[in-house]
């Protein structure tokens, strides 16, 4: 349980990255209240998720393909109070417990997508959604 034996700044970039548990969240496009600052997930995910695998097609080169990708890193992690309280990576900041179907607990990849846990087969791609549809895409996120 490297992640509770080191802090985050500690853990080596695979140990980081094998936190994330592929649950596609952090893929969805959101929407900003510019009044309120309050952010709304909606049901249209980034052009390069593959949402059947729950994968980004070009991970290595998603900055430059989507310049606005969302980047987690051990020093914002705290400041995106906006993801889900299920994510792996504000979970282990927090110093709480990762969910028992995490795939570095229960040993299967799989388990998130098949206990609903994902964005698997419910999203949409963004490219399909025109923009003036994308408030009535608007969701409540399920931990």
């Amino acid at each position: 349980m490297f992640w509770k034996e080191k802090s985050l700044i500690q853990l080596s970039a695979s140990e980081w990255e094998s936190l994330c548990d592929g649950c596609g969240k952090c893929c969805l496009v959101k929407l900003e209240d510019p009044d309120t600052f309050e952010v709304a997930y909606t049901a249209c995910s980034c052009s390069l998720l593959d949402i059947e695998k729950v994968q980004c097609q070009k991970y290595e080169n998603r900055f430059e393909a989507v310049p606005e990708c969302l980047k987690i890193t051990p020093e914002n992690i705290e400041k995106l109070d906006y993801l889900p309280s299920s994510c792996a990576y504000r979970l282990v900041a927090k110093g709480e417990d990762l969910p028992e179907w995490h795939h570095l607990i229960s040993g299967e990849l799989g388990l998130v997508h098949s206990l609903g846990k994902s964005v698997a087969d419910w999203c949409v791609p963004i490219d399909q959604v025109d923009e003036d549809d994308l408030v009535d895409m608007i969701i409540e996120i399920e931990d």
